[in-house]
């Protein structure tokens, strides 16, 4: 399965709660995309590894971007060759990406307001991205 298909009911997903009207008390919407196989990971590692090139990134770094206030955002990184991105666009953003061992690609996205995020990757690999709308 192709990155665009992954892609395709979780655009169709966003698209149905555009219209709702967001909640006094507040909340969070997410799209995780973890690969299924081989391929689906080499898919999304890649497009990480370009999104982290255009941004002047090498192996083995972090990238946070914030606009807004009150953001918060960690990288933590043991081990060798791994990518991390850490982007907030709004306020009171919460987000933390640890990385425990070699060669992982983790991107996360937050828009809105107050979304919050951990993400965890062991061993050799692992990709994974995370968009997220808070309110």
């Amino acid at each position: 399965m192709s990155l665009t298909a992954c892609l395709k009911p979780a655009a169709l997903a966003l698209s149905l709660l555009l219209p709702l009207p967001a909640m006094a008390g507040g909340g969070s919407f997410s799209i995780h995309l973890n690969p299924r196989s081989a391929d689906e990971a080499r898919a999304l590692h890649l497009g990480l590894a370009l999104f982290s090139v255009h941004q002047g990134m090498q192996q083995n770094q972090a990238e946070v971007r914030q606009n807004g206030r009150n953001n918060a955002a960690g990288v933590a990184q043991r081990g060798w060759g791994s990518q991390a991105v850490i982007h907030q666009e709004g306020n009171n953003h919460s987000g933390i990406i640890e990385q425990n061992g070699a060669g992982h690609a983790y991107g996360l996205f937050q828009f809105g307001n107050n979304a919050r995020h951990h993400a965890v990757q062991n061993g050799r690999n692992q990709s994974g991205l995370t968009l997220q709308w808070g309110w």
